[in-house]
């Protein structure tokens, strides 16, 4: 029998719903001074977008892999890929995700 206490998390919905999850997470883990709301989905997570780095990156790897069971490495070939936006951080969650 599975029961809330067996899956705390909730199942998220839709791909909107994730957007909006991995945006709050990267908010509250990076300590940004924007809300989640106002990342735009395809802004670009490095330079002129979010302005992350390679240190912010590492930390948003480190929260995703724990939240949602998944191994992101810090050489990856396609870290480039996978961070280049919110929607693209999602969309990788979202088809790798074990949790």
């Amino acid at each position: 029998m599975n029961t809330m206490q067996d899956n705390p998390k909730p199942n998220i919905s839709s791909t909107a719903d994730l957007q909006r999850e991995v945006a709050e997470l990267l908010v509250e883990c990076l300590n940004l001074e924007v809300t989640a709301g106002q990342i735009i989905p395809d802004a670009p997570l490095y330079g002129e977008g979010l302005g992350l780095d390679s240190i912010d990156v590492l930390e948003v790897a480190l929260v995703v892999s724990k939240r949602y069971g998944l191994q992101l490495r810090s050489d990856g070939a396609d870290n480039r890929q996978v961070f280049n936006s919110l929607r693209s951080l999602s969309d990788y969650i979202a088809a790798q995700r074990t949790r």
